[in-house]
């Protein structure tokens, strides 16, 4: 089959030019662009498309760049085609982003046709890579210890809004651009056999040959040495990546099936699981499941490093909770007690609870005290002997307290855990508990441990809000006056006020 028709036959498959309407071609010079150029302008009528040539100079070759751009540029202006050619200084982008300049170049050149299309209102994108490119790929990326995402190679046609391109394009806007492959099963020598059937005259680019760049080792080096062993290694290769492929969609499908169910809550800034339900899983959807939220909270990485998946999956199969595992770019897993949470490391997670996160703040007795930065506040009262009844014996709300007010005594305040904090929990018979082990043991979870407010006298804790009231505050039968500690919400009305309400309802 000829050029031509092997390219018709992969653009009718997989729907690469459905639609028509116009289509950037990314053209370098070489002999892949060109043979893509010159197939796509002679099929413009049958798919109804126009042409825009676009190119790039990535400032690393000098003189010969320079000719390369004005090269594209008259060979457009021949064909009859519009052309946009600028120069990005890639080399100045990989110091100043600390990339390989390889990655540099990557991120350059689809930022800048991303922009072309956005500029010429094209939806579809045209790059030449072809079929031994694909094989340098997927050998690359087994070499790099890559999962099957990677080992399926690229794609004929990809949205080009996942490529991440922050470092060349920080402020993209959101795309909605398919980058397509029509060369992608056509072999490099099926394509220089073209461009010399058509008289076309690539321009050379010495870069290729420099076996410093990694790519350029495995297309001189190790695929020659691999066709010692196998002469058809390239298409064998590309077999296995088709496979791949297809399971690989196939479990992706899965992932998005048992996404909700395992995830409890999910926002920018975290995404936390069901711990239980996520153990249930089989080994494969844990590995994808933590994977992808790595992804989902960082998507400028393109690679996520197998050992840090393989400590997470260890941990979370036998760690207890409190345990946190360091993943990429700054994100911690930290294991609860029935859940486990993605995030960056020190994220406080968002609960209904009154978090107090300043040191200490004076308690206004009686009145009102603002938590900062929270949206609640602590209501106190002191209620007189005759005016209070029994109802503190059934309180429901934890985030109430009912306190001897002569044993709490005066210059309460609201504080933070400090280390070596001890109390007498209320049930305990006066035995002493330091505050550690007690919020280990009513399972706080660790990453709100510190956040807990704690009401304390001058002489010791009266009350960790939320969970127990120390022995030497509660009520006895010689108390006279009762202490009445509620936290609120702030602008909540319906919440407003409750703590008074409350004692006219007694």
């Amino acid at each position: 089959m000829d050029v031509l028709s092997k390219v018709r036959q992969a653009i009718d498959r997989r729907g690469l030019l459905a639609g028509g309407g116009t289509v950037v071609v990314g053209v370098s010079g070489g002999p892949d662009s060109l043979c893509l150029l010159h197939v796509l302008n002679r099929l413009r009528e049958v798919y109804r498309i126009e042409l825009h040539v676009a190119h790039l100079d990535h400032r690393i070759r000098g003189l010969e760049s320079q000719e390369d751009a004005a090269f594209v540029a008259r060979l457009a202006g021949e064909w009859g085609l519009p052309a946009t050619v600028e120069a990005r200084d890639v080399p100045q982008l990989a110091r100043e982003s600390k990339l390989a300049i390889e990655e540099a170049a990557r991120q350059a050149r689809y930022s800048f046709l991303a922009q072309v299309a956005l500029a010429v209102g094209a939806k579809r994108i045209a790059v030449g890579h072809n079929a031994d490119d694909q094989t340098e790929t997927i050998v690359m990326h087994w070499l790099r210890g890559a999962g099957l995402a990677g080992l399926r190679g690229m794609l004929p046609q990809a949205d080009l809004g996942g490529m991440r391109l922050e470092a060349a394009w920080p402020d993209r806007p959101p795309l909605h651009l398919r980058l397509i492959r029509p060369l992608l099963e056509t072999p490099r020598a099926e394509i220089e056999a073209y461009c010399r059937e058509h008289s076309l005259k690539p321009r050379f680019d010495r870069s290729n040959l420099d076996t410093t760049y990694y790519r350029n080792r495995l297309r001189h080096e190790l695929i020659p040495y691999l066709e010692s062993y196998n002469p058809n290694i390239r298409e064998v290769v590309r077999r296995s990546a088709q496979v791949i492929g297809a399971d690989y969609s196939l479990l992706q499908a899965e992932l998005e099936r048992v996404w909700p169910v395992v995830v409890s809550s999910e926002s920018g800034a975290a995404i936390a699981f069901d711990l239980e339900r996520w153990r249930g899983l089989p080994t494969s959807q844990q590995r994808s499941t933590l994977r992808e939220a790595v992804h989902r909270l960082r998507r400028s990485l393109r690679n996520i490093n197998w050992i840090h998946i393989e400590n997470a999956l260890s941990a979370l199969r036998a760690k207890p909770a409190g345990t946190q595992v360091t993943l990429p770019q700054g994100l911690m897993l930290s294991i609860g007690y029935h859940d486990f949470t993605v995030a960056d490391e020190g994220y406080v997670p968002q609960v209904d609870w009154p978090l107090l996160f300043v040191e200490s703040l004076s308690v206004a007795v009686p009145g009102v005290t603002e938590l900062p930065d929270s949206g609640w506040c602590l209501e106190a009262a002191i209620i007189e002997q005759g005016e209070f009844g029994r109802a503190h014996l059934d309180n429901p709300n934890p985030w109430q307290a009912f306190l001897d007010y002569e044993s709490t005594g005066l210059g309460l305040v609201l504080r933070q855990r400090r280390s070596g904090d001890r109390f007498q929990p209320l049930g305990l018979g006066g035995h002493e508990k330091s505050l550690h082990t007690f919020m280990i043991d009513v399972k706080i979870p660790r990453s709100l441990r510190g956040f807990v407010p704690i009401v304390a006298s001058p002489r010791h804790i009266v009350w960790v809000a939320g969970w127990r009231v120390d022995e030497r505050a509660k009520i006895t039968a010689e108390t006279e006056r009762v202490l009445h500690l509620a936290f609120r919400l702030v602008d909540s009305e319906q919440e407003g006020h409750f703590v008074f309400d409350f004692f006219r309802k007694l």
